[in-house]
């Protein structure tokens, strides 16, 4: 779904407006547009607002800010790499922020990340704009390819231990990123103790999607969980991830990870505790 910007004049300021939902809006003060760019695969915008610090703008769609985006990011890394029982080879689908992608290198054991996004431009913007998201893309450790992520994963002959896929909304370029082909070319590229995390929405207001998503996981891999987290600028500010698994155990961490500020081993076994409401949606 769309979900255009709006700035608008307001007591003589500048402000961003996300249409989460038809009937649903997140409005944040401007105090500077730092970066904006159409590419062929988006519009980016990085914002500065006294609230939540820069913000990352993709199509109208907030994908991080300063202030909360390690709620999601730590969530996002750490509980797959810490429930795998010796994650060397990292994927992430996606996340050409780096934000996923500076949280994996925290792993000692990662020998390789492998960052697959489809436009460049965001990888320098984050570099240049957002230094403590994209801290990590320079690292010797990180693989960051610049290309189709679909076309790469159904070719490529490289195998992994974890894979996180962290998409755009599910449109345009990103639609087959929560169907069922797309978890067998993940599948496939996972060695045989391999797990997988990827983001599926909120409860609130992208319900169909996230019962689309788990159905699609269930379809393809023996083991699949759901966890959730908060995330104050995401559409209602509860967030669901899905995890899916070839043998261990998503919701039980086997190593601890320093330097969190969410994440927490007894979070991420708190986090696969499904309220009522939730753990009937997630079936």
């Amino acid at each position: 779904m769309e979900t255009p910007v709006v700035r608008e004049k307001r007591e003589n300021s500048l402000w961003l407006t996300e249409e989460q939902t038809d009937g649903m809006r997140l409005s944040l003060k401007v105090g500077a547009i730092l970066f904006q760019k159409k590419t062929p695969y988006q519009d980016i915008l990085i914002v500065d607002t006294p609230e939540y610090g820069r913000v990352l703008v993709l199509d109208g769609a907030i994908q991080l800010t300063e202030r909360d985006e390690f709620c999601y990011s730590e969530m996002m890394a750490h509980v797959p790499l810490c429930a795998h029982p010796d994650p060397r080879r990292v994927l992430i689908v996606g996340g050409g922020d780096g934000a996923i992608l500076r949280e994996v290198l925290r792993h000692p054991n990662v020998e390789v990340c492998t960052l697959i996004d489809i436009d460049r431009e965001v990888t320098e913007a984050s570099k240049k704009y957002l230094p403590t998201v994209g801290c990590g893309l320079g690292d010797a450790r990180a693989d960051v390819r610049c290309m189709d992520a679909l076309e790469y994963i159904r070719t490529t002959g490289d195998r992994f231990d974890v894979a996180i896929v962290d998409s755009t909304d599910p449109v345009d370029f990103a639609a087959g990123l929560f169907q069922s082909p797309f978890y067998a070319d993940i599948k496939r590229v996972l060695n045989p103790a391999g797990l997988m995390a990827e983001l599926t929405e909120s409860p609130f207001s992208d319900t169909a999607l996230m019962k689309q998503a788990m159905e699609q996981m269930r379809a393809v891999f023996p083991i699949v969980k759901m966890y959730w987290g908060t995330v104050p600028t995401y559409p209602s500010g509860m967030w669901t991830y899905g995890a899916a698994s070839l043998s261990p155990d998503p919701a039980a961490p086997l190593r601890t990870v320093e330097g969190t500020r969410y994440y927490t081993g007894e979070i991420h076994k708190a986090a696969f505790v499904l309220p009522p409401f939730l753990k009937e949606l997630a079936g």
